[in-house]
């Protein structure tokens, strides 16, 4: 499934430093196909392809809870367009 985490960021930097470094840590399995920001910095979207919603919340908190508040979703892959599948 493809997972979206939309963050709400209070620290720009330390943000996207955490998750540069959480890049190479994914779970076995994960692949992360999205990391984009809003031009003022304040907003996030990552989509992350992996079989359960719960692994990714758990992973991407641990690096970014400091810097944002994150929403999950599973994406309507069925209907978007540009998702790899």
């Amino acid at each position: 499934m493809h997972v979206m985490a939309i963050s709400a960021i209070s620290d720009e930097n330390g943000f996207w430093d955490s998750l540069k470094k959480a890049h190479g840590r994914l779970p076995q399995g994960a692949k992360w196909t999205l990391a984009v920001a809003s031009t003022d910095g304040a907003r996030a979207v990552n989509v992350i392809v992996h079989d359960s919603l719960d692994d990714v919340r758990a992973f991407f908190e641990g690096h970014a809870a400091p810097f944002a508040a994150t929403e999950y979703f599973e994406a309507d892959a069925a209907n978007a367009v540009g998702l790899p599948r």
